[in-house]
């Protein structure tokens, strides 16, 4: 970048003798009506350099939003990660309290029956439990449909609206 060179000017582009803070309160800034950022007034400008000073613009924010996108992804993700965790973890006391307490069931039900057939009912109790869940499971998933029918609609409609119709 090239500075302004006159009377009282040095290399740098600052006056004489200032120092980097009072250089910024000297210098004046100019808005984006008036200066690209290349130190020229917009009319000494070209078209051409104007569409790619716009591209190199709009590449770097798409890059710098690209950068954003992961960085909040990857602090979601970890969120979610911890979450999950969580989820599992409740999931196995749910399985243990189940289990103690069928197992008190079992030895409830013994002090009336025979233990055999404490167990016997206790088992059976969660079959028709599972029977019903996977009865249940299957009705639900017969009703995924695993084609996303909307996008591969709106898919076969881009060619269409490239070519203008």
């Amino acid at each position: 970048m090239s500075y302004p060179q006159g009377p009282g000017i040095g290399e740098t582009g600052m006056p004489s003798g200032a120092t980097a803070a009072t250089a910024t309160q000297q210098i004046p800034t100019t808005g984006l009506d008036t200066d690209l950022g290349v130190g020229r007034p917009v009319e000494d400008v070209g078209l051409g350099e104007l569409v790619s000073n716009i591209s190199r613009d709009i590449s770097t924010l798409m890059r710098q939003e690209l950068e954003l996108a992961k960085a909040e992804l990857k602090t979601e993700a970890a969120k979610t990660g911890k979450a999950a965790g969580m989820f599992g973890g409740a999931g196995f006391a749910g399985y243990m309290l189940v289990l103690f307490l069928s197992i008190a069931l079992w030895w409830g039900l013994s002090n009336v029956m025979d233990q055999g057939w404490a167990a016997l009912i206790v088992a059976g109790v969660w079959a028709i439990i599972a029977a019903v869940l996977f009865v249940m499971g299957r009705s639900k998933m017969r009703a995924v449909h695993p084609k996303p029918e909307r996008t591969v609609e709106t898919v076969k409609q881009v060619p269409d609206a490239l070519k203008g119709r």
